[in-house]
């Protein structure tokens, strides 16, 4: 995480704006202090201003941790399928950055879905690019009334950080011009047998490939 700061240009922006917008103020309270009434109101909407713009830069570079920059198809995942039981299934699944989990999951089917987050065109001169965060792994059954109402598994991927970009573009219209976050993707595969897995992740969204099958 300490290096994904230093290498955020929004949260070093927002670092430079609150700095100089703790200077502005401080150099308001000096206006007032020495009775000059036009330094003070000046110096202090400027401090405001940088105060705001580093606010929204911090919350929304802030929000960018935990996503992995996107600029082409790129695999994001490895998973072994193994099934127990009917309906009933392991997924070891080997992350990008060299974590690896197991999870046990019941159904048919390995589903996993992932936030993508679209920045605008002008965003990219900010060192901003399409990225994702995959979101949570689920099993899912083929028939529709198990789906409904058979044992339901689904386990969260994502870390919850303290700002959620996702959902903050959904319900925040300030974030219009820069970020469309309105786009979700999901892929499924079967799982009721020995297999290897790949999940690929592009600007258009998530796909499984099967690599290889083993034999049980």
């Amino acid at each position: 995480m300490p290096q994904q700061l230093l290498e955020s240009p929004l949260l070093l922006a927002a670092l430079v704006c609150l700095v100089v917008g703790a200077a502005l103020l401080l150099a308001a309270v000096a206006a007032l202090l020495t009775l000059s009434p036009i330094r003070f109101v000046t110096r202090t909407f400027a401090a405001l201003v940088f105060l705001a713009l580093g606010a929204a830069a911090g919350l929304v570079g802030a929000g960018s941790l935990g996503y992995h920059a996107l600029a082409r198809e790129e695999v994001a995942a490895r998973m072994s399928l193994t099934p127990t039981e009917p309906q009933r299934f392991n997924a070891t699944i080997r992350f990008a950055d060299g974590r690896s989990r197991t999870f046990e999951l019941a159904g048919d089917e390995i589903s996993i879905d992932a936030h993508i987050l679209k920045w605008h065109p002008w965003a990219n001169l900010l060192g901003l690019r399409t990225a994702y965060q995959l979101d949570r792994v689920t099993g899912r059954y083929r028939e529709m009334e198990k789906e409904r109402f058979a044992p339901r598994t689904v386990h969260p991927l994502a870390d919850e950080g303290w700002v959620n970009l996702f959902r903050l573009r959904q319900h925040f219209a300030w974030l219009n011009p820069v970020l469309d976050a309105q786009y979700g993707s999901v892929a499924f595969t079967p799982a009721n047998r020995p297999a290897e897995v790949e999940l690929v992740v592009s600007a258009n969204g998530l796909l499984m490939r099967e690599v290889k099958r083993v034999r049980p």
